[in-house]
C-alpha cells in the first residue's frame, strides 16, 4: 500500500482526548467551502450529487490524525506512522509474532484451497498474503478506528500531501456510487485504507479482484478477494515466483554500513565470500547466491542483518518501510518455521521526527544527502549519515542519535 497500516498506537492517548475536543473549535471555516468545491469533478467521475451529499453531509475535519499540515497550531499531532516512529525493537515484538504465527496457521489450513488458487494464478505465497493480512488487521480482528470520508477529506484540505488525497476521496466517493461498499463500512486507518488488507481508493481499483466469484470486488468481508487483491498488488509491482524475500545474516567486523542502500546490489555469492555468512549454517543454492541482493542494517551496525532480494522491494511497494517489510517476511516465515530473528534487536532509542528532519537538512546541507526531508530514519538516511560519520572520524554506525545530530548542527 506504499504507505499506510495499522497505526493507531502511534498517537498518544492523552493528547488525543484534548485535541478531539479541540478540533471542532480549531475547525478552518473555509473546510466546508473546500469539500463542496470538489461537487464538480466528483460529478465529472459519474458521482450522484445524492451519493455525494450523503457522504459529506456534517464531514469536519479530523485534527488528531497525524501527518497534517498545521503551522502555529498548539498541540499539533505527531507525525509519522508506527514504522518510522518506533525502534525496531518497539515495532518487532517477539509476543505479535508468537500471536500472529498461531493465528495464521489456523487460517492457512481454513483457506487452503484459497491459497494454492491463488499461487497458481499470482505466485505469490500464501503465508506471504496471510501474513500482510496480519500485519494490516490482525486478520481483521483489528477494527478500523476512521470514517474514512472523514480522514480522506481531512488529509486533502490539511494533509502534506493534499492532491493525492483530494484524489482518493473523489476515488472513494466513486466507490460509494457504485456500491463497493455502505457508508457505514467505509472504515479506514488514519491514511484512508480500507479493507482486511489496507487499500487506498485507487489501489481497489487498479487491484481488486473478485477471487470468489459473487459479482463483487469484497476486500472488506470476503477472505478470498482480499487476498487475491493484495496478491494482484504485488504481482503488478514485480513480484518474482520462488524468490525469498530476504536472508538474515552475519555481518563481517568491519562491514561499511553506508553500502545498505538500494543502489548497491550485487549476487548474494558475492556478499558471502566478502564476509556475509547465513544465519544458524543456512546453505544457499548456487541459484539462490546468483540473486541479486542489497544489505540491510534496520540500525545501522547494532542488532540483525540481512541481504534482501527483489522481493524485499515488492513488499515494500506495498507498504514503504523497511520495518514493515521485516514484520510481513518474518512473520510469513514463522508460520513454517518457530524460530525468531538470530540476531537480537538492540536497546537503541529512536530520534524524535523534528530531529531526524534537522539531521537530513545538515546533511542535504554538506551535499550527504538528496532524498525528502521527511524526518524518517530510512535506507538513505542512515547511509548519508554514516557518510558524514566517516568525513568527521566518528564512530560509524549508521544509526541517528543526538551525539551526532549536535556534530552536524556544529558543522555549520
Amino acid at each position: 500500500m506504499g504507505r499506510v497500516g495499522n497505526y493507531a498506537a502511534i498517537v498518544v492517548g492523552v493528547w488525543l482526548a484534548a485535541a478531539a475536543a479541540a478540533s471542532a473549535r480549531a475547525a478552518d471555516p473555509s473546510f466546508q467551502k473546500w469539500l463542496e468545491d470538489l461537487w464538480p469533478q466528483a460529478q465529472s467521475l459519474g458521482i450522484s450529487r445524492g451519493t455525494f451529499d450523503a457522504a459529506t453531509r456534517g464531514v469536519e475535519p479530523d485534527l488528531t490524525l497525524p501527518d497534517l499540515d498545521l503551522p502555529g497550531r498548539e498541540g499539533a499531532p505527531p507525525r509519522g506512522q508506527a514504522e518510522f516512529v518506533q525502534t525496531p525493537a518497539d515495532y518487532i515484538k517477539e509476543a505479535n509474532f508468537s500471536y500472529l504465527a498461531g493465528q495464521g496457521k489456523k487460517l492457512a489450513a481454513e483457506h487452503a484451497r484459497t491459497h494454492a488458487a491463488i499461487e497458481q494464478q499470482s505466485g505469490v505465497p500464501g503465508n506471504i498474503l496471510l501474513a500482510i493480512w496480519g500485519r494490516e488487521t490482525a486478520f481483521g480482528g483489528y477494527k478500523l478506528p476512521k470514517n474514512a470520508i472523514t480522514v480522506l477529506a481531512t488529509q486533502g484540505y490539511y494533509g502534506r500531501r493534499k492532491g493525492f488525497f483530494r484524489q482518493e476521496l473523489l476515488y472513494a466517493l466513486k466507490m460509494l456510487e457504485e456500491g463497493h461498499v455502505k457508508l457505514a463500512d467505509m472504515r479506514s486507518s488514519w491514511g484512508g485504507a480500507m479493507g482486511l488488507t489496507q487499500f487506498l481508493p485507487s489501489e481497489f481499483y487498479k487491484y481488486a479482484v473478485d477471487f470468489d466469484g459473487d459479482g463483487k470486488k469484497d476486500i472488506w468481508k470476503s477472505v478470498p478477494d482480499a487476498l487475491a487483491s493484495a496478491a494482484q498488488q504485488l504481482v503488478n509491482k514485480g513480484w518474482q515466483p520462488g524468490l525469498r524475500w530476504a536472508y538474515e545474516v552475519r555481518a563481517p567486523a568491519n562491514v561499511d554500513c553506508t553500502m545498505g542502500v538500494p543502489e548497491v546490489t550485487k549476487p548474494i555469492g558475492e556478499w558471502l565470500r566478502s564476509g556475509f555468512v547465513p544465519v544458524r549454517g543456512q546453505k544457499l543454492s548456487a541459484a539462490e547466491q546468483a540473486q541479486p541482493a542489497s544489505l540491510l542494517q534496520p540500525e545501522g551496525i547494532y542488532g540483525p542483518s540481512f541481504l534482501t532480494t527483489k522481493n524485499y522491494f515488492v513488499i515494500k511497494e506495498y507498504n514503504f518501510s523497511d520495518l514493515y517489510v521485516l514484520f510481513v517476511g518474518h512473520l510469513s516465515d514463522r508460520m513454517k518455521s518457530p524460530l525468531p530473528f538470530a540476531t537480537p534487536w538492540s536497546a537503541s532509542t529512536q530520534l524524535r521526527t523534528a530531529d531526524v528532519e534537522a539531521m537530513q537538512q545538515g546533511l542535504t546541507r554538506i551535499g550527504l544527502y538528496k532524498d525528502k526531508i521527511d524526518g524518517k530514519a530510512g535506507m538513505l538516511t542512515r547511509a548519508a549519515l554514516g557518510a558524514y560519520q566517516k568525513s568527521a572520524g566518528l564512530k560509524v554506525d549508521c544509526w541517528p542519535s543526538g551525539e551526532v545530530l549536535r556534530s552536524i548542527n556544529a558543522a555549520r
